[in-house]
């Protein structure tokens, strides 16, 4: 799908839904390692009762304890936003995706990329059952429908949880492309999807610049006729250069791109979406 003309397709709708706010003490079930560079926590409380992800792409915010405490700080939800307890500190707090919930056992899914230095890897490392977190939203859900006539979907190591949760949501058959670049092989997992899936890795460590080799493949990847929606998240800089390069080069409607940036390099707790 180009620029040209954005067909009448009601199906096609993308739609936003608001949740309550709602904070979370969840504490962890199990830990298990996926490959050397990520971990799956599987947290567990009465309080997921009424938890709810709408989206692959949601984002529900952590709450770490402060060094040398077991529990963290969990705010309230007030009219306008949390409300943190002025006589403590507020909590240290990163953004991450429900990869997995589970109604009936009351499980949460988050997986960690051990990617860079933080406080967010720091506790993923030496997560174990029995820990707490506190945990926040998802405040709303952007959905993207399912029934594009294709789909592709680019990112890196932390685009990981919400590109495999979407994978195993496309109904049987879908045409979907992933474009997707982590540490080294050792970062590749494996996908579960009822898709037609044509998946790309490419390989920082055979790259001399980060994000190189996964735009070179993007300006050679095969864009199909019909409307198609590409979803990019991962490092800021990076994913900025795809949104433009996908406008101006490959001709895709911005309307038809959702680009976010999941982290920045040499910052901290950055999540925000790419609109320019």
């Amino acid at each position: 799908m180009t620029n040209s003309i954005l067909q009448d397709r009601p199906d096609l709708d993308v739609t936003r839904v608001r949740h309550a706010l709602k904070f979370r003490l969840l504490q962890v079930k199990r830990v298990q390692a996926l490959n050397p560079h990520f971990v799956r926590v599987t947290f567990t409380g009465d309080d997921l009762e009424d938890f709810v992800s709408a989206s692959f792409d949601d984002h529900v915010k952590l709450f770490f304890p402060q060094p040398g405490e077991s529990m963290p700080a969990i705010p309230q939800a007030g009219p306008d936003g949390p409300v943190f307890d002025p006589s403590k500190p507020r909590p240290i707090a990163r953004d991450f995706t429900p990869r997995r919930h589970d109604r009936a056992t009351r499980e949460l899914d988050i997986e960690f990329a051990l990617h860079e230095a933080g406080p967010a890897t720091a506790w993923a490392a030496q997560a174990k059952p029995g820990q707490y977190l506190g945990i926040g939203g998802p405040r709303g859900s952007f959905v993207i429908p399912t029934q594009f006539d294709w789909h592709l979907m680019i990112g890196d190591e932390t685009a990981l949880p919400a590109i495999a949760r979407r994978l195993e949501e496309l109904p049987e058959g879908t045409r979907v492309a992933t474009l997707i670049e982590v540490a080294d092989q050792s970062a590749r997992i494996e996908f579960d999807t009822r898709a037609d899936l044509y998946a790309q890795w490419r390989y920082r460590n055979e790259s001399e610049h980060p994000g190189g080799a996964l735009l070179l493949a993007l300006r050679e990847t095969f864009v199909p006729e019909g409307e198609g929606y590409v979803w990019a998240a991962g490092e800021a800089t990076l994913m900025r250069a795809v949104r433009q390069l996908l406008c101006t080069e490959r001709g895709i409607d911005k309307r038809r791109i959702r680009a976010s940036a999941y982290w920045k390099r040499g910052e901290q707790g950055v999540h925000e979406t790419i609109d320019g």
